[in-house]
């Protein structure tokens, strides 16, 4: 008789993080293909709903089969499909490229995390499918015009080995040396991300009728627009040219479409990405200047997600992720 070999926490982690994404995926999906007109978007948003609905499916009898609880996630209690028209297809497609270039990374990050063979098998399966997506989402992007590409910049003659840093005093009023290739890139990205969050929530925003989570997602909308302007400003400085928006992709309705727990649980899960990220941004930069940037951004972000998630669990929407048994507690009790 084979041993049975219990969840580790990061397979735990992966799992339960997976299903909460992807049942509250599935709700955006259904009220996309629910207005779909554009016959090109529409099988991309249809394989990303089947994608999400089978990691659920799958997910949840794992955990049925080990006596895990399953997550309460989102259902169609928190969609309503008779709901108007909110974003454009074109928006739609946006959503789709942003949330799978998330979930790659989320994927690929969980696999390296997770040993037993079922759930290696689950997010191998998971990466490849997210993967595919992602790539038939940038390609259709391309071939729409709507995909801004990241700043080119001119090859170098020949290899520089790094001299000396100069310290923050001397890149902030001294001579400051070009942006490299991998700072572009990032600064690129944060424009691209925080514009596509901004359509988001400017969406959001027009049709939630609770005055707190309006008030939340207002100052969500003044962050990303500052986040915009900021790094556009840099690349401007830099003559690399900012990243413009290119049009407003959000319908008049005023009728919400989705719950007022699924809208703050989706920028809740972007804002706590976006933290990450930044941090991946930090690790890249070599320009003190640019570093210090990040840093006070970060420290901005953060107390926005804080903000978040006070709200949530304010509001008794937040599920808790699964913690181990409090041992001291216990040896208190005794």
């Amino acid at each position: 008789m084979t041993e049975h070999i219990g969840l580790t926490s990061p397979e735990v982690t992966g799992l339960w993080g997976t299903y909460m994404q992807n049942s509250a995926m599935i709700c955006f999906f259904q009220h996309f293909l629910q207005h779909m007109e554009d016959e090109e978007i529409k099988p991309i948003v249809e394989e990303s709903l089947s994608n999400a609905k089978r990691s659920v499916q799958e997910i949840k009898a794992l955990f049925e089969e080990e006596s895990f609880p399953v997550p309460k996630g989102f259902s169609n209690n928190d969609v309503d499909l008779n709901a108007p028209r909110l974003y454009s297809d074109l928006f739609s497609l946006s959503f789709v490229y942003r949330l799978n270039q998330m979930t790659v990374n989320f994927y690929g990050t969980t696999l390296t995390k997770v040993a037993r063979s079922d759930v290696v098998k689950l997010f191998q399966s998971y990466l490849q499918s997210s993967t595919a997506t992602f790539v038939k989402s940038l390609n259709l992007m391309l071939s729409k015009g709507i995909y801004d590409r990241p700043p080119k910049m001119t090859y170098p003659d020949e290899v520089i080995m790094m001299k000396k840093q100069e310290s923050l005093l001397e890149t902030l009023f001294g001579e400051k040396r070009a942006l490299n290739s991998a700072e572009l890139g990032e600064i690129f990205y944060i424009i691209e991300r925080n514009y596509i969050g901004l359509i988001l929530l400017v969406g959001l925003i027009q049709v939630t009728k609770d005055q707190e989570v309006k008030s939340f997602f207002l100052k969500g909308k003044k962050l990303a627009e500052k986040q915009i302007d900021a790094f556009n400003g840099i690349l401007r400085k830099e003559e690399a040219f900012g990243t413009l928006p290119i049009s407003m992709e959000v319908t008049a309705s005023m009728t919400a479409p989705f719950s007022e727990r699924l809208m703050s649980f989706i920028i809740a899960t972007t804002t706590g990405t976006g933290v990450y990220l930044i941090g991946y941004a930090i690790s890249v930069s070599t320009r003190k200047d640019l570093t210090a940037h990040y840093l006070l951004l970060m420290s901005e972000v953060m107390a926005y997600g804080k903000e978040g998630m006070s709200l949530m669990i304010k509001r008794g929407w937040m599920e808790q992720l699964p913690q181990d048994i409090n041992r001291k507690s216990l040896i208190n009790k005794e």
